[in-house]
Protein backbone atom coordinates (compact mmCIF):
# COMPACT_ATOMS: atom_id res chain seq x y z
CA UNK A 1 0.00 0.00 0.00
CA UNK A 2 2.94 2.13 0.91
CA UNK A 3 4.62 2.01 -2.58
CA UNK A 4 1.41 3.08 -4.33
CA UNK A 5 1.50 6.53 -3.06
CA UNK A 6 4.95 6.37 -2.63
CA UNK A 7 5.06 9.04 -5.67
CA UNK A 8 2.41 11.47 -4.20
CA UNK A 9 4.48 11.79 -1.00
CA UNK A 10 7.15 12.43 -2.65
CA UNK A 11 5.74 15.11 -4.72
CA UNK A 12 4.44 16.46 -1.49
CA UNK A 13 7.39 16.89 0.53
CA UNK A 14 9.33 18.74 -2.51
CA UNK A 15 6.13 21.13 -2.96
CA UNK A 16 7.64 25.09 -3.44
CA UNK A 17 6.72 27.32 -0.49
CA UNK A 18 2.98 28.43 -0.90
CA UNK A 19 1.58 30.50 -3.74
CA UNK A 20 2.15 34.35 -2.59
CA UNK A 21 4.24 33.30 0.40
CA UNK A 22 6.80 36.22 1.35
CA UNK A 23 10.65 35.36 1.04
CA UNK A 24 13.24 36.45 3.11
CA UNK A 25 16.40 35.96 1.81
CA UNK A 26 19.71 35.64 3.64
CA UNK A 27 22.82 36.13 1.55
CA UNK A 28 25.38 36.06 4.23
CA UNK A 29 28.77 34.43 5.21
CA UNK A 30 29.59 31.61 7.86
CA UNK A 31 28.04 34.62 10.46
CA UNK A 32 24.71 33.56 8.95
CA UNK A 33 25.69 30.01 7.69
CA UNK A 34 25.62 28.80 11.32
CA UNK A 35 29.53 27.97 11.13
CA UNK A 36 30.18 25.30 13.74
CA UNK A 37 27.02 24.16 14.84
CA UNK A 38 23.78 22.47 13.67
CA UNK A 39 21.97 24.52 11.36
CA UNK A 40 18.76 25.25 13.25
CA UNK A 41 20.87 26.53 15.94
CA UNK A 42 21.85 29.91 13.55
CA UNK A 43 20.49 33.03 13.78
CA UNK A 44 18.29 32.52 10.82
CA UNK A 45 16.49 29.45 12.63
CA UNK A 46 15.74 31.35 14.77
CA UNK A 47 14.34 33.89 13.00
CA UNK A 48 11.98 31.94 11.02
CA UNK A 49 11.18 30.45 14.49
CA UNK A 50 10.33 34.08 15.60
CA UNK A 51 8.43 34.94 12.84
CA UNK A 52 6.22 32.08 12.86
CA UNK A 53 5.58 33.18 16.61
CA UNK A 54 5.12 36.03 15.88
CA UNK A 55 2.20 35.59 13.32
CA UNK A 56 4.59 36.81 10.13
CA UNK A 57 3.52 33.90 6.93
CA UNK A 58 7.40 34.73 5.76
CA UNK A 59 9.31 32.20 5.11
CA UNK A 60 13.33 32.31 5.58
CA UNK A 61 16.08 31.04 2.68
CA UNK A 62 19.45 31.25 4.10
CA UNK A 63 21.71 31.38 0.78
CA UNK A 64 24.73 31.79 3.01
CA UNK A 65 28.15 29.99 2.40
CA UNK A 66 30.79 30.16 4.85
CA UNK A 67 34.06 31.68 3.62
CA UNK A 68 31.92 33.66 0.81
CA UNK A 69 32.87 37.02 -0.14
CA UNK A 70 31.38 39.85 -1.17
CA UNK A 71 32.31 39.04 -5.00
CA UNK A 72 30.97 35.64 -4.31
CA UNK A 73 28.00 37.02 -2.94
CA UNK A 74 27.05 39.03 -6.30
CA UNK A 75 27.63 36.40 -8.12
CA UNK A 76 25.02 34.28 -6.85
CA UNK A 77 22.54 36.68 -5.84
CA UNK A 78 21.02 36.44 -9.66
CA UNK A 79 20.13 33.01 -9.50
CA UNK A 80 19.04 33.15 -5.79
CA UNK A 81 16.82 36.16 -6.64
CA UNK A 82 15.05 34.48 -9.82
CA UNK A 83 14.70 31.27 -7.65
CA UNK A 84 13.15 32.41 -4.66
CA UNK A 85 11.21 36.01 -5.63
CA UNK A 86 12.20 37.80 -1.96
CA UNK A 87 10.58 40.71 -0.63
CA UNK A 88 13.21 41.25 1.37
CA UNK A 89 16.86 40.63 1.06
CA UNK A 90 19.28 40.52 3.82
CA UNK A 91 22.92 41.13 3.03
CA UNK A 92 25.64 39.93 5.66
CA UNK A 93 28.45 40.26 3.41
CA UNK A 94 31.97 42.02 3.57
CA UNK A 95 33.66 40.52 6.34
CA UNK A 96 35.72 37.52 4.38
CA UNK A 97 36.70 40.77 2.63
CA UNK A 98 38.38 42.60 5.11
CA UNK A 99 39.94 39.44 6.99
CA UNK A 100 41.51 38.95 3.62
CA UNK A 101 42.64 42.67 3.24
CA UNK A 102 40.87 43.26 0.37
CA UNK A 103 40.60 47.01 -0.54
CA UNK A 104 37.38 48.58 0.89
CA UNK A 105 36.22 50.33 -1.45
CA UNK A 106 35.89 47.08 -3.99
CA UNK A 107 34.04 46.10 -0.50
CA UNK A 108 31.28 48.80 -0.74
CA UNK A 109 31.51 48.46 -5.05
CA UNK A 110 30.37 45.04 -4.91
CA UNK A 111 27.79 45.44 -2.02
CA UNK A 112 26.31 48.29 -3.66
CA UNK A 113 26.06 46.60 -6.93
CA UNK A 114 24.14 43.42 -4.38
CA UNK A 115 22.10 46.23 -3.29
CA UNK A 116 20.83 47.59 -6.32
CA UNK A 117 20.49 44.43 -8.20
CA UNK A 118 18.07 43.08 -4.83
CA UNK A 119 15.65 46.44 -5.49
CA UNK A 120 15.53 46.05 -9.37
CA UNK A 121 14.63 42.69 -8.50
CA UNK A 122 11.89 44.23 -6.39
CA UNK A 123 13.32 43.52 -2.88
CA UNK A 124 14.14 45.23 0.32
CA UNK A 125 16.91 44.99 1.21
CA UNK A 126 18.40 44.99 5.32
CA UNK A 127 22.59 45.51 5.29
CA UNK A 128 23.91 43.79 7.68
CA UNK A 129 27.44 45.05 8.94
CA UNK A 130 30.63 43.68 11.10
CA UNK A 131 33.20 44.29 13.11
CA UNK A 132 36.74 42.86 12.04
CA UNK A 133 39.08 41.95 15.14
CA UNK A 134 41.24 44.84 16.41
CA UNK A 135 44.38 43.42 15.66
CA UNK A 136 43.42 44.48 12.16
CA UNK A 137 44.73 47.96 12.78
CA UNK A 138 42.55 50.85 13.52
CA UNK A 139 43.08 53.16 9.98
CA UNK A 140 41.85 49.94 8.20
CA UNK A 141 39.07 48.70 10.83
CA UNK A 142 37.70 52.71 10.46
CA UNK A 143 37.99 52.30 6.47
CA UNK A 144 36.51 49.34 6.73
CA UNK A 145 33.66 50.12 8.79
CA UNK A 146 32.74 53.32 7.03
CA UNK A 147 31.89 51.18 3.79
CA UNK A 148 28.25 50.10 5.68
CA UNK A 149 27.67 53.46 6.99
CA UNK A 150 28.87 55.24 3.77
CA UNK A 151 26.78 52.72 1.45
CA UNK A 152 23.59 52.95 4.01
CA UNK A 153 23.54 56.75 3.83
CA UNK A 154 23.54 56.55 -0.35
CA UNK A 155 21.18 53.97 -0.49
CA UNK A 156 19.14 55.11 2.41
CA UNK A 157 19.08 51.75 3.76
CA UNK A 158 18.45 50.45 7.19
CA UNK A 159 21.83 49.23 8.76
CA UNK A 160 22.42 46.88 11.61
CA UNK A 161 26.03 46.69 13.04
CA UNK A 162 27.05 43.69 14.34
CA UNK A 163 28.88 44.12 17.71
CA UNK A 164 30.12 41.16 19.44
CA UNK A 165 32.06 43.13 21.87
CA UNK A 166 29.88 42.07 24.54
CA UNK A 167 30.01 37.95 23.43
CA UNK A 168 33.88 38.22 23.66
CA UNK A 169 33.78 39.42 27.11
CA UNK A 170 31.50 36.18 28.13
CA UNK A 171 32.65 32.68 28.57
CA UNK A 172 30.86 30.39 26.38
CA UNK A 173 29.73 32.85 23.42
CA UNK A 174 32.86 32.69 21.22
CA UNK A 175 34.10 29.76 19.30
CA UNK A 176 37.46 28.62 20.10
CA UNK A 177 38.74 30.31 16.93
CA UNK A 178 38.48 33.90 18.16
CA UNK A 179 36.18 34.86 15.74
CA UNK A 180 33.06 33.12 15.01
CA UNK A 181 29.88 33.25 17.55
CA UNK A 182 28.90 30.33 19.29
CA UNK A 183 25.33 28.65 19.43
CA UNK A 184 24.41 30.17 23.24
CA UNK A 185 25.53 33.86 20.54
CA UNK A 186 22.67 33.42 17.93
CA UNK A 187 20.48 35.43 19.88
CA UNK A 188 22.64 38.34 20.36
CA UNK A 189 22.54 38.46 16.75
CA UNK A 190 19.13 38.02 15.94
CA UNK A 191 18.35 41.03 18.63
CA UNK A 192 20.32 43.25 16.89
CA UNK A 193 19.05 42.53 13.16
CA UNK A 194 15.18 41.90 14.50
CA UNK A 195 14.79 46.07 15.20
CA UNK A 196 15.48 46.92 11.49
CA UNK A 197 14.23 43.95 9.88
CA UNK A 198 10.42 43.94 11.24
CA UNK A 199 9.91 47.42 9.73
CA UNK A 200 10.52 45.93 5.98
CA UNK A 201 7.66 42.99 6.66
CA UNK A 202 5.36 45.48 8.27
CA UNK A 203 5.21 47.78 5.43
CA UNK A 204 4.65 45.21 2.80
Amino acid sequence: MLRRFLPLLLMLCCLPAAAGQPTILVLGDSLSAAYGMARDQGWTALLARQLAAEGYPHRVVNASISGDTSQGGLTRLPAALERHVPQVVVVELGGNDGLRGIPPAETQRNLQAIVDKARAAGSRVLLVGVQLPANYGAAFNSRFAAVYRSLARERQLPLAVLSLDDALGRPGLIQDDGLHPTAQAQPLILEQIWPLLEPLLRDE
